[in-house]
């Protein structure tokens, strides 16, 4: 069974991805921000991140930089979800290495569990 965190301060959109998820029997697990979602990465060792960057008390991006310092952390699979534009994504993020950057409001919950599919069947 994969193992998907969701890292999302909105609780509506984090719930509704859970229940998608679990739908599709895959391990979720959720964080409301960065911090917490470092810890909840470091301790799952998810396969797949779902990471929005606007959060509180600490940011996507710094969660993302902060994970790939690490072993345990450089090589998991990571999707952005954000209400930005392209051009407002930190360039920074892309260096990081992520696997997409999906606009919220552009996928269907079932688009973003079939290109999470596509993604986790990737090498």
């Amino acid at each position: 069974m994969s193992k998907v965190a969701i890292i999302e301060d909105d609780a509506a959109i984090s719930q509704m991805y859970r229940i998608k998820f679990e739908a599709e029997n895959y391990e979720v697990e959720t964080a409301e921000n960065g911090k917490l979602g470092l810890e909840l990465a470091k301790e799952m060792k998810p396969d797949i991140i779902l990471l929005d960057l606007m959060m509180p008390v600490m940011t996507g991006e710094e969660m993302l930089t902060r994970l790939r310092k690490t072993d345990w952390g450089k090589n998991i699979k990571v999707i952005v979800l954000t209400n930005r534009g392209e051009q407002e994504i930190p360039p920074e993020v892309k260096r990081l290495g992520v696997d997409a950057i999906i606009l919220k409001a552009a996928m269907t919950p079932r688009q973003v569990a079939e290109l999470v599919k596509t993604k986790l069947s990737e090498k």
